[in-house]
């Protein structure tokens, strides 16, 4: 299968490209910048620039006939409610939804006419409610929200649409929000039945079911890979 991956560079998303191209898988990572042993074709570009984006997806989605899709990229923001600005509010919803909208956009049809096609979010565990993170927790929650409704509208298409909602996860991203010893970090921590963060590779097992997996009859899903947070709580 061929794979499309936004914000492929480092963490989940690298994690994810790697796993799927060690089973035999191609892939097509998009990130600000490349790393050193991408596994697969990679495109540096800043993808909370909207003209150069809707131009690369549409350029790759001719060029590759993509078979999935992994809405990976996302921007975080954290500020307590007196302090967000509606500039950094709007970036969280350019760059988690809008992004993820005109990705989809540009690979959905071609999913359409081979009768079948994989889209996957990486949503939080934000969703069920974490102070100081107004902006990204909406974004992420707008993604579950996508999920549920492309799963019904894709569903006669063959195509499936389900999100992985991680727990905290050692990502460059969570590390720099949330650094060793700071108050977020120990918040979180505690809040994890499993009392640690999760690793990127265990995430990108989740997202491998949904992209390549048997989930075939799976859709319109949000499974949180988060050491147990959500467990007793309402299930969004």
């Amino acid at each position: 299968m061929n794979i499309l991956i936004t914000g492929a560079s480092k963490g989940i998303g690298f994690a994810t490209a790697k796993m799927l191209a060690e089973k035999g898988h191609q892939v097509v990572g998009l990130a600000r910048t490349k790393p050193n042993n991408f596994p697969g074709a990679f495109h540096t570009i800043d993808l909370g620039c909207e003209t150069a984006r809707v131009t690369l997806f549409n350029e790759l989605a001719t060029e590759h006939k993509f078979d999935g899709l992994l809405n990976n990229v996302g921007l975080v923001n954290p500020a307590p409610i007196e302090d967000i600005t509606l500039e950094h509010f709007d970036a969280c919803i350019d760059i988690n939804l809008r992004c993820s909208l005109q990705a989809a956009q540009a690979v959905v049809p071609h999913m359409k006419d081979q009768g079948q096609g994989r889209i996957v979010f990486t949503s939080s565990m934000v969703v069920a409610g974490v102070p100081f993170r107004t902006s990204y927790a909406a974004s992420k929650s707008g993604m579950v929200s996508f999920t549920r409704s492309w799963a019904l509208e894709l569903a006669t298409h063959g195509i499936t649409v389900n999100s992985v909602a991680p727990g905290p996860v050692e990502t460059e991203l969570f590390n720099t929000n949330n650094p060793q010893g700071s108050e977020s970090r120990a918040r979180y921590i505690e809040g994890i039945p499993m009392q640690r963060v999760g690793l990127p590779e265990e995430i990108a097992a989740a997202n491998c079911y949904f992209l390549v997996g048997q989930s075939g009859f799976t859709t319109g899903q949000t499974l949180f890979v988060d050491g147990g947070y959500m467990t007793g709580k309402s299930a969004l």
